[in-house]
């Protein structure tokens, strides 16, 4: 019974690490295109949904890769990097909320969120 439940254990570990994974690569990929449409030259507002989706790619993309790392990283630095990313990504779609046509972006930075939070309830 107990090398079952490891292995249930393991298994959801691993499912959860490869959704929080995929969902880090999506919010990159969708911050990453929010980013790039907005004018560097534009208002205040502007810029700050600019900066906010490169800061929340960049994130996203270290994040997927400590994942994407097998054993070299400890438990602590996943969990610092999963809180870490949590937060960006969050902040991130608030800013996304006041943008008209950053309703998809501001909705994978949300799922990301979640993915972190499934993940780091794994860790705990």
């Amino acid at each position: 019974m107990t090398s079952t439940t490891s292995q249930q254990e393991l298994f959801r570990f691993l499912e959860d690490r490869f959704a929080c994974a995929q969902a880090c690569t999506e919010c990159a990929r969708a911050c990453a295109v929010r980013a790039s449409l907005v004018d560097p030259d534009g208002t205040e507002e502007q810029e700050l949904v600019r900066r906010k989706g490169v800061m929340c790619a960049e994130v996203c993309d270290a994040t997927c890769r400590v994942l994407s790392e097998q054993n070299q990283v400890d438990e602590s630095a996943i969990r610092a990097q999963l809180e870490w990313c949590r937060q960006v990504c969050l902040e991130s779609a608030h800013v996304f909320d006041a943008c008209p046509g950053a309703e998809d972006s501001a909705a994978a930075g949300r799922a990301c969120a979640r993915a972190c939070d499934d993940f780091l309830a794994t860790l705990r």
